[in-house]
């Protein structure tokens, strides 16, 4: 709906004292005036008007009030990451994306502000997330129909409850889709210090499921091996330690793995699979190193092995709206119960593209990014 309103103005840059970030002021109106309408209160957005690199296309707007119909609700956002697949989006190279021009972000939080004439059952001051999660989240007001909206429990952390839908529930999917796991299987992922890897651990030893878990050689490895240990990992290997002729001889009391995660490809992806017992499972939700998954003959009829792929968009499409909501209230039982805990830092909005630049990589390596507005 705010998109729809960009369309509609002309917008003229404006310098405030000493920042470096450019915000838009509309110079001119072309939308129809409702004397009784309900309106939102003027809204600043990460807009961008054509696709492109993040850090060039995206600017700051001061988007004009938006009229809140009868099914509607308008959300005082709180909280909202910047997601791989948010940077995918404005580069348009996703295979879902909102039209240009639009608002960035896809996932987030807020409090709501005021409801349609014809919402029950969300009140102002309740908080909610998008769910499920839906384009033009990077603003401080955002208009959307009742349905878009979840409300959860006010105890939760709104960083967290940021970011629940898409990582969190990621790792909950991929360990509950496959493979019919039990107490006492293990699961082997390599991009285990990512978001969905550190609740890939936590949720498998939940479950009494251990975890061999993979990370890239660099500096800080150590470090990163202790704290994936007390997040509850079994094993935690670099990918330099598993150039060995045999990886599953440095198992010791673990099983061999049942089920396998990828996020990077690769030489990475290899190594998944060179843990796998007979018949496992290995799935693939991301490619980091933007390297093809080369699988040998062997693992294929010797082994065989089966190659998944899992895409959470598609999954959420699929009329699973209510699914999604139980699962994301689950997750955050155990965030507010301190079972379920990852990586965040928290940036002011006015330093978006600070946060954005690190999400980027041009800042090294960085926790998941999450806009506090």
């Amino acid at each position: 709906m705010a998109a729809a309103c960009v369309r509609l103005m002309t917008l003229k840059p404006i310098i405030h004292g000493t920042s470096s970030s450019t915000f838009l002021r509309p110079t001119s109106l072309k939308f129809r005036a409702y004397s009784t309408a309900l309106m939102s209160p003027p809204s600043t957005a990460i807009f961008y008007q054509d696709h492109g690199p993040p850090d060039t296309v995206t600017k700051v707007v001061e988007m004009p009030p938006v009229e809140i119909k009868a099914n509607d609700v308008c959300v005082k956002m709180l909280a909202a990451p910047i997601n791989p697949s948010d940077i995918n989006r404005i580069q348009g190279v996703y295979p879902v994306r909102p039209p240009v021009p639009a608002v960035g972000g896809y996932e987030g939080v807020g409090e709501v502000h005021s409801v349609g004439s014809a919402v029950n059952g969300l009140s102002p001051g309740d908080l909610v997330m998008a769910s499920p999660p839906s384009p033009g989240t990077w603003q401080t007001h955002v208009v959307k129909d009742k349905s878009l909206w979840h409300i959860i429990d006010k105890g939760t952390p709104v960083e967290y409850a940021a970011t629940v839908t898409i990582n969190p529930l990621t790792a909950l999917r991929m360990i509950e889709d496959y493979v019919d796991l039990k107490s006492g299987d293990a699961i082997v992922q390599n991009g285990a210090t990512s978001m969905v890897g550190q609740c890939v651990i936590q949720l498998a030893k939940l479950r009494g499921i251990h975890t061999i878990n993979i990370i890239r050689d660099r500096t800080g490895s150590d470090e990163a091996k202790e704290k994936l240990t007390k997040l509850g990992a079994d094993e935690v290997y670099t990918e330099s330690q598993l150039d060995v002729k045999n990886v599953k001889s440095l198992l010791g009391n673990v099983p061999e793995p049942a089920l396998g995660f990828n996020c990077v490809g690769g030489n990475a992806a290899s190594l998944v699979l060179k843990f796998l017992r007979q018949g496992g499972t290995m799935v693939t939700y991301g490619g980091m190193s933007k390297k093809p998954i080369t699988v040998s003959t062997t693992a294929f009829i010797f082994k065989e092995l089966s190659l998944k792929g899992f895409w959470l968009q598609k999954w959420i499409s699929s009329d699973k709206t209510d699914e999604c909501r139980k699962m994301t209230d689950y997750l955050l039982g155990l965030i507010r119960e301190g079972k379920l805990k990852y990586d965040m830092e928290l940036t002011p909005f006015n330093e978006f593209h600070t946060a954005l630049d690190k999400s980027l990589g041009k800042l090294g390596s960085q926790p998941k990014q999450v806009i506090k507005f």
